[in-house]
């Protein structure tokens, strides 16, 4: 696979050693001087060249490209990027970097993103999926249909633990796509069935999400004896 990657920093050749670790084909592009680094990334193909510019995306050949990352510190020029890389040369994939949350409205496929990638959100998401057992975690925001990776840690009490998937009616526009169990990670199939601790992995539409939810709700609490004697004086 052939990514190019808009932005030569260090999260530009992070992206790119991790890509090329994978064995695939990566082209870095900058259009700072300071930032063409070959050493870095020997393995790499480098150019020095203005991503926004529409010469500088012919000599990086950009038709030939399965992936363009926009990956640079400036949001206008990733949604540049992502906008030409798109509608210019029919990129099949296309991901951005979101700097400033406030921006992250613009990243959708009207500016050609088809996957926008926003730190502070994924770190905080992050934090509350560490934290958070049975309420629902967005992890990543697709652009395409409105759809969303989110996960959900199944508690000790819910009402679906120890029912096979096939027994539990999922939301309209909801795919469980994972189960991730301890150190596995399950391909859901209808008779596996669903432990206390689960982490689920949901693709779905945005409205469905409260949805999921309330399709594994948990145990209602018992009654204390102490609660039902005071009732009943």
């Amino acid at each position: 696979m052939r990514v190019a990657i808009a932005g030569a920093g260090a999260v530009g050749r992070s992206i790119a050693g991790e890509l090329l670790e994978n064995g695939h084909e990566v082209l870095l592009v900058d259009k700072a001087p300071t930032a063409i680094s070959v050493e870095r990334v020997p393995q790499a193909e480098w150019l020095l060249a203005d991503a926004c510019e529409i010469t500088s995306l012919d000599e990086a050949a950009l038709q030939r490209c399965n992936v363009v990352i926009a990956a640079t510190g400036d949001d206008k020029v990733n949604l540049v990027v992502s906008l030409l890389a798109k509608t210019e040369y029919g990129v099949p994939r296309v991901v951005a970097r979101v700097n400033n949350p406030k921006n992250e409205w613009l990243f959708n496929e009207s500016w050609g993103v088809d996957v926008a990638v926003s730190t502070p959100r994924l770190m905080s998401a992050l934090v509350e999926e560490a934290v958070s057992v049975g309420d629902l975690v967005r992890l990543l925001r697709f652009s395409h249909g409105d759809a969303n990776l989110v996960e959900l840690t199944l508690p000790a009490d819910s009402q679906v633990a120890g029912k096979q998937i096939s027994e539990i009616t999922w939301p309209e526009d909801t795919s469980l796509v994972t189960i991730i169990r301890g150190n596995r990670v399950l391909t859901p199939h209808g008779e596996e069935t669903l432990e206390p601790g689960d982490e689920l992995l949901f693709v779905a539409a945005q409205a469905r999400e409260e949805s999921i939810v309330s399709t594994v709700p948990r145990m209602p609490p018992k009654a204390s004896k102490s609660a039902a004697w005071v009732t009943a004086a």
